[in-house]
Protein backbone atom coordinates (compact mmCIF):
# COMPACT_ATOMS: atom_id res chain seq x y z
CA UNK A 1 0.00 0.00 0.00
CA UNK A 2 1.53 3.62 -1.08
CA UNK A 3 1.00 5.22 2.22
CA UNK A 4 2.71 8.54 1.58
CA UNK A 5 1.70 11.04 4.10
CA UNK A 6 -1.66 9.45 5.03
CA UNK A 7 -1.77 8.01 8.32
CA UNK A 8 -3.21 4.50 7.88
CA UNK A 9 -6.33 3.98 9.99
CA UNK A 10 -8.24 0.74 11.32
CA UNK A 11 -10.01 0.36 8.02
CA UNK A 12 -7.17 -0.07 6.13
CA UNK A 13 -5.61 -2.76 8.80
CA UNK A 14 -8.94 -4.43 8.62
CA UNK A 15 -8.83 -4.55 4.98
CA UNK A 16 -5.05 -5.89 5.00
CA UNK A 17 -5.45 -8.61 7.28
CA UNK A 18 -9.31 -9.76 5.77
CA UNK A 19 -11.36 -8.70 9.23
CA UNK A 20 -13.73 -6.53 9.88
CA UNK A 21 -12.67 -2.69 12.35
CA UNK A 22 -14.62 -4.47 14.71
CA UNK A 23 -12.09 -7.30 15.35
CA UNK A 24 -9.03 -4.82 14.65
CA UNK A 25 -10.89 -2.81 17.66
CA UNK A 26 -10.64 -5.96 20.28
CA UNK A 27 -7.31 -7.32 19.11
CA UNK A 28 -5.51 -4.29 19.17
CA UNK A 29 -7.67 -3.02 22.57
CA UNK A 30 -6.35 -6.65 23.82
CA UNK A 31 -10.33 -7.55 24.13
CA UNK A 32 -10.07 -10.43 21.59
CA UNK A 33 -9.67 -13.60 23.78
CA UNK A 34 -12.77 -16.01 23.38
CA UNK A 35 -14.02 -13.29 20.62
CA UNK A 36 -11.56 -13.56 17.74
CA UNK A 37 -9.04 -16.96 16.78
CA UNK A 38 -5.40 -16.61 18.09
CA UNK A 39 -4.47 -16.88 13.98
CA UNK A 40 -7.09 -13.85 13.15
CA UNK A 41 -5.41 -11.88 16.23
CA UNK A 42 -2.17 -12.67 14.97
CA UNK A 43 -2.98 -11.90 11.43
CA UNK A 44 -4.58 -8.01 12.53
CA UNK A 45 -1.51 -7.31 15.04
CA UNK A 46 0.55 -8.36 11.23
CA UNK A 47 -1.33 -6.13 9.15
CA UNK A 48 -0.72 -3.22 11.94
CA UNK A 49 2.96 -3.73 12.11
CA UNK A 50 3.15 -3.86 8.40
CA UNK A 51 1.34 -1.12 7.55
CA UNK A 52 2.71 1.46 10.71
CA UNK A 53 -0.68 1.25 12.36
CA UNK A 54 -0.81 3.85 15.55
CA UNK A 55 -4.00 3.71 17.48
CA UNK A 56 -5.54 7.53 17.78
CA UNK A 57 -5.28 7.60 21.78
CA UNK A 58 -6.78 11.28 21.60
CA UNK A 59 -10.10 9.64 19.77
CA UNK A 60 -10.10 6.59 21.86
CA UNK A 61 -9.78 8.12 25.13
CA UNK A 62 -12.44 11.26 24.59
CA UNK A 63 -14.88 7.89 24.00
CA UNK A 64 -13.29 6.60 27.41
CA UNK A 65 -13.95 10.10 29.27
CA UNK A 66 -10.38 10.34 29.72
CA UNK A 67 -8.13 12.45 27.76
CA UNK A 68 -5.07 12.52 30.13
CA UNK A 69 -5.02 15.85 30.12
CA UNK A 70 -4.53 18.15 33.85
CA UNK A 71 -5.50 21.91 34.01
CA UNK A 72 -2.62 23.81 36.16
CA UNK A 73 -4.03 27.11 37.13
CA UNK A 74 -1.36 30.03 38.07
CA UNK A 75 -1.45 33.36 38.99
CA UNK A 76 -0.10 35.45 35.72
CA UNK A 77 3.52 34.77 35.25
CA UNK A 78 4.91 37.33 36.59
CA UNK A 79 8.38 36.04 37.52
CA UNK A 80 9.88 32.67 36.53
CA UNK A 81 8.44 30.71 39.75
CA UNK A 82 5.25 29.42 38.05
CA UNK A 83 7.25 28.85 34.51
CA UNK A 84 9.16 26.49 37.05
CA UNK A 85 6.09 24.95 38.62
CA UNK A 86 4.74 24.11 34.84
CA UNK A 87 7.81 23.02 33.93
CA UNK A 88 8.06 20.30 36.66
CA UNK A 89 4.57 19.57 36.87
CA UNK A 90 4.82 18.17 33.09
CA UNK A 91 8.07 16.55 33.16
CA UNK A 92 5.92 14.25 35.64
CA UNK A 93 2.96 14.33 33.40
CA UNK A 94 4.96 13.12 30.77
CA UNK A 95 6.56 10.37 32.36
CA UNK A 96 2.88 9.13 32.87
CA UNK A 97 1.30 10.52 29.24
CA UNK A 98 -0.27 13.09 30.33
CA UNK A 99 -0.45 16.53 29.17
CA UNK A 100 -0.49 19.55 30.83
CA UNK A 101 -2.73 22.90 30.01
CA UNK A 102 -1.21 25.97 31.68
CA UNK A 103 -3.76 28.19 32.44
CA UNK A 104 -2.52 32.01 33.95
CA UNK A 105 -5.23 34.05 35.58
CA UNK A 106 -5.62 36.75 33.86
CA UNK A 107 -5.64 39.76 36.44
CA UNK A 108 -3.12 37.63 38.55
CA UNK A 109 -5.41 37.05 40.95
CA UNK A 110 -9.00 36.67 41.21
CA UNK A 111 -12.15 34.95 39.39
CA UNK A 112 -11.45 34.37 35.68
CA UNK A 113 -13.21 33.54 32.82
CA UNK A 114 -14.12 29.96 31.79
CA UNK A 115 -11.45 28.53 28.87
CA UNK A 116 -13.04 25.23 28.86
CA UNK A 117 -16.22 25.85 28.73
CA UNK A 118 -16.98 23.37 25.69
CA UNK A 119 -14.42 21.38 26.85
CA UNK A 120 -14.93 20.12 30.68
CA UNK A 121 -15.00 16.70 30.26
CA UNK A 122 -11.81 16.62 28.42
CA UNK A 123 -10.33 16.80 31.48
CA UNK A 124 -9.49 14.29 33.87
CA UNK A 125 -7.86 16.91 36.73
CA UNK A 126 -6.45 20.41 38.05
CA UNK A 127 -3.78 21.63 39.63
CA UNK A 128 -4.41 24.97 41.29
CA UNK A 129 -2.11 27.32 42.89
CA UNK A 130 -4.09 29.31 46.52
CA UNK A 131 -3.29 32.98 44.52
CA UNK A 132 -5.53 31.60 41.96
CA UNK A 133 -8.26 29.65 43.61
CA UNK A 134 -10.88 32.04 42.87
CA UNK A 135 -10.07 30.74 39.20
CA UNK A 136 -11.63 27.32 39.83
CA UNK A 137 -15.33 28.58 40.71
CA UNK A 138 -15.51 29.88 36.73
CA UNK A 139 -13.82 27.24 35.19
CA UNK A 140 -15.33 24.69 37.72
CA UNK A 141 -12.17 23.19 38.51
CA UNK A 142 -13.59 21.76 41.98
CA UNK A 143 -15.88 19.35 40.14
CA UNK A 144 -12.82 17.89 39.10
CA UNK A 145 -9.86 15.90 41.20
CA UNK A 146 -7.88 18.74 42.21
CA UNK A 147 -4.74 19.23 43.89
CA UNK A 148 -4.15 22.91 45.64
CA UNK A 149 -0.52 24.47 45.37
CA UNK A 150 0.37 26.73 48.65
CA UNK A 151 -2.73 26.26 50.54
CA UNK A 152 -4.30 25.82 53.70
CA UNK A 153 -4.16 21.73 54.19
CA UNK A 154 -7.23 22.33 56.87
CA UNK A 155 -9.37 23.96 54.46
CA UNK A 156 -8.38 22.83 51.37
CA UNK A 157 -10.53 22.87 48.10
CA UNK A 158 -8.94 20.03 46.91
CA UNK A 159 -8.75 16.11 47.74
CA UNK A 160 -4.41 16.64 48.36
CA UNK A 161 -2.62 19.99 49.40
CA UNK A 162 1.21 20.37 48.03
CA UNK A 163 3.14 22.87 50.14
CA UNK A 164 6.53 24.13 50.54
CA UNK A 165 8.18 24.91 54.12
CA UNK A 166 7.52 28.35 53.85
CA UNK A 167 6.89 28.27 57.76
CA UNK A 168 10.78 27.07 58.29
CA UNK A 169 11.82 29.27 55.87
CA UNK A 170 10.58 32.31 57.53
CA UNK A 171 12.07 31.28 60.25
CA UNK A 172 15.86 30.59 58.92
CA UNK A 173 15.26 34.41 57.64
CA UNK A 174 14.18 36.00 61.01
CA UNK A 175 17.40 33.71 62.34
CA UNK A 176 19.80 34.95 60.41
CA UNK A 177 18.71 38.10 60.72
CA UNK A 178 18.61 38.22 64.67
CA UNK A 179 21.96 36.14 64.55
CA UNK A 180 23.30 39.31 62.87
CA UNK A 181 22.20 41.38 65.37
CA UNK A 182 19.16 43.09 64.43
CA UNK A 183 16.25 44.30 66.10
CA UNK A 184 14.57 46.43 63.69
CA UNK A 185 12.51 44.93 61.17
CA UNK A 186 10.17 46.07 57.97
CA UNK A 187 8.53 43.68 56.51
CA UNK A 188 7.51 44.43 53.33
CA UNK A 189 4.59 42.17 52.35
CA UNK A 190 2.47 40.58 49.61
CA UNK A 191 -0.89 42.50 49.46
CA UNK A 192 -2.53 39.45 48.45
CA UNK A 193 -5.15 37.43 50.24
CA UNK A 194 -3.12 34.05 50.17
CA UNK A 195 -2.76 31.41 52.62
CA UNK A 196 0.84 31.62 51.52
CA UNK A 197 1.70 35.09 52.02
CA UNK A 198 -0.54 35.05 55.59
CA UNK A 199 2.02 31.98 56.71
CA UNK A 200 5.02 34.54 56.10
CA UNK A 201 3.46 36.75 58.29
CA UNK A 202 2.79 34.88 61.45
CA UNK A 203 6.04 32.67 60.98
CA UNK A 204 8.01 36.15 61.07
CA UNK A 205 5.65 37.60 63.79
CA UNK A 206 6.38 34.51 65.88
CA UNK A 207 9.93 33.88 65.95
CA UNK A 208 10.74 37.96 66.38
CA UNK A 209 8.77 37.95 69.50
CA UNK A 210 10.98 35.33 71.03
CA UNK A 211 13.96 38.13 71.34
CA UNK A 212 13.05 41.04 73.88
CA UNK A 213 13.76 44.32 72.37
CA UNK A 214 12.65 43.71 68.53
CA UNK A 215 10.19 45.66 66.64
CA UNK A 216 8.46 44.78 63.41
CA UNK A 217 6.51 47.72 60.91
CA UNK A 218 4.65 45.67 57.85
CA UNK A 219 4.77 47.74 54.47
CA UNK A 220 1.86 45.93 52.31
CA UNK A 221 2.58 46.86 48.59
CA UNK A 222 1.17 45.04 45.26
CA UNK A 223 3.17 42.28 43.62
CA UNK A 224 5.35 44.99 41.72
CA UNK A 225 8.46 46.61 41.88
CA UNK A 226 6.65 50.15 41.75
CA UNK A 227 4.66 49.42 44.60
CA UNK A 228 7.53 48.25 46.40
CA UNK A 229 9.01 51.16 45.76
CA UNK A 230 6.30 53.35 47.26
CA UNK A 231 5.18 51.34 50.00
CA UNK A 232 9.15 51.59 51.65
CA UNK A 233 9.82 55.07 51.10
CA UNK A 234 6.82 55.56 53.08
CA UNK A 235 7.76 53.52 55.45
CA UNK A 236 10.84 54.51 55.98
CA UNK A 237 9.67 58.80 56.31
CA UNK A 238 7.25 57.55 59.05
CA UNK A 239 8.32 57.97 62.73
CA UNK A 240 9.78 54.87 64.92
CA UNK A 241 12.53 53.27 65.29
CA UNK A 242 14.44 53.12 61.96
CA UNK A 243 14.51 49.27 60.43
CA UNK A 244 17.88 48.07 59.86
CA UNK A 245 16.35 44.42 57.77
CA UNK A 246 13.73 44.68 55.65
CA UNK A 247 12.75 41.22 55.01
CA UNK A 248 11.02 40.96 51.35
CA UNK A 249 8.00 38.34 50.73
CA UNK A 250 9.62 38.01 47.14
CA UNK A 251 12.53 38.38 45.26
CA UNK A 252 11.09 41.34 42.85
CA UNK A 253 9.77 43.11 46.09
CA UNK A 254 13.39 43.09 47.19
CA UNK A 255 14.34 45.00 43.80
CA UNK A 256 11.70 47.77 45.22
CA UNK A 257 13.16 47.85 48.56
CA UNK A 258 16.53 48.16 46.75
CA UNK A 259 15.51 50.99 44.69
CA UNK A 260 13.50 52.86 47.67
CA UNK A 261 16.64 52.70 49.99
CA UNK A 262 19.19 54.06 47.59
CA UNK A 263 17.14 57.33 46.82
CA UNK A 264 17.56 57.49 50.89
CA UNK A 265 21.05 57.70 50.41
CA UNK A 266 21.19 54.22 52.34
CA UNK A 267 23.54 51.49 51.63
CA UNK A 268 22.70 47.89 51.30
CA UNK A 269 23.70 46.20 53.32
CA UNK A 270 25.95 48.93 55.78
CA UNK A 271 22.48 50.40 56.72
CA UNK A 272 19.94 48.39 55.75
CA UNK A 273 20.08 44.40 55.52
CA UNK A 274 17.75 43.39 52.71
CA UNK A 275 16.25 39.37 52.54
CA UNK A 276 13.56 38.36 49.66
CA UNK A 277 11.50 34.66 49.02
CA UNK A 278 12.66 32.76 45.70
CA UNK A 279 16.16 33.14 44.57
CA UNK A 280 14.92 33.44 41.14
CA UNK A 281 17.62 34.74 38.64
CA UNK A 282 16.75 38.38 39.64
CA UNK A 283 18.39 37.48 43.35
CA UNK A 284 21.76 37.33 41.40
CA UNK A 285 21.28 40.31 38.98
CA UNK A 286 21.05 42.43 42.09
CA UNK A 287 24.05 44.13 43.35
CA UNK A 288 24.63 42.91 45.97
CA UNK A 289 23.36 39.90 45.75
CA UNK A 290 20.18 38.96 47.88
CA UNK A 291 20.01 36.87 50.05
CA UNK A 292 17.09 34.91 50.09
CA UNK A 293 15.09 31.89 50.66
CA UNK A 294 15.48 29.25 47.23
CA UNK A 295 12.24 27.35 46.15
CA UNK A 296 12.13 24.62 44.07
CA UNK A 297 9.64 25.23 42.09
CA UNK A 298 10.43 22.79 39.58
CA UNK A 299 10.50 20.35 42.65
CA UNK A 300 7.09 21.72 43.95
CA UNK A 301 5.35 21.06 40.10
CA UNK A 302 6.64 17.50 40.45
CA UNK A 303 5.04 16.88 43.66
CA UNK A 304 1.58 18.27 42.75
CA UNK A 305 1.09 16.16 39.42
CA UNK A 306 2.76 13.27 41.37
CA UNK A 307 -0.36 14.15 44.43
CA UNK A 308 -2.52 14.14 41.74
CA UNK A 309 -1.90 10.98 39.95
CA UNK A 310 -2.44 9.70 43.03
CA UNK A 311 -5.64 11.17 43.50
CA UNK A 312 -6.30 9.68 40.02
CA UNK A 313 -5.72 6.16 41.03
CA UNK A 314 -7.42 6.45 44.21
CA UNK A 315 -3.70 6.53 46.01
CA UNK A 316 -3.30 8.79 49.20
CA UNK A 317 -0.37 11.51 48.09
CA UNK A 318 3.00 11.17 49.92
CA UNK A 319 2.59 13.45 53.26
CA UNK A 320 5.33 16.54 54.50
CA UNK A 321 5.82 19.96 52.90
CA UNK A 322 9.06 20.47 51.25
CA UNK A 323 11.71 21.55 52.54
CA UNK A 324 13.29 24.77 51.32
CA UNK A 325 16.44 26.89 52.38
CA UNK A 326 18.15 30.71 52.85
CA UNK A 327 20.66 31.04 50.62
CA UNK A 328 23.02 34.28 52.23
CA UNK A 329 25.12 36.15 49.98
CA UNK A 330 25.68 39.78 50.17
CA UNK A 331 22.63 41.95 51.02
CA UNK A 332 22.87 40.86 54.84
CA UNK A 333 25.31 41.85 57.41
CA UNK A 334 25.42 43.44 60.89
CA UNK A 335 23.67 46.26 61.70
CA UNK A 336 26.35 49.06 61.78
CA UNK A 337 26.87 50.67 65.04
CA UNK A 338 24.77 53.84 65.73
Amino acid sequence: MARGSTRPTSRDVAQAAGVSQAAVSLVLGDKWRGRVSETTAERVRQAARELGYRPNLAARNLRLGHTRTVLLVVPALTTEFFAGVYTGAARVAAEHGFGVVLYPSPEGVGPARDPFASAQAALDGVIASSMAADALTAIRGDQLPLVMLDSDPEGSLGAATVNLDITDGTHQVADHLLGLGHRHFLHVAADIPSWTFDVRARALTQRLRTVPGTTLRTAPTPMSIEGAVAATEAALGAPGPHPTAMVCDDDKLAAGVYKAVRRRGLRIPDDVSVTGVDDIALATALDPELTTVRLDSELFGEHGMRALLAVLEDRTPDAGDIPVHLVVRASTAPPSTP
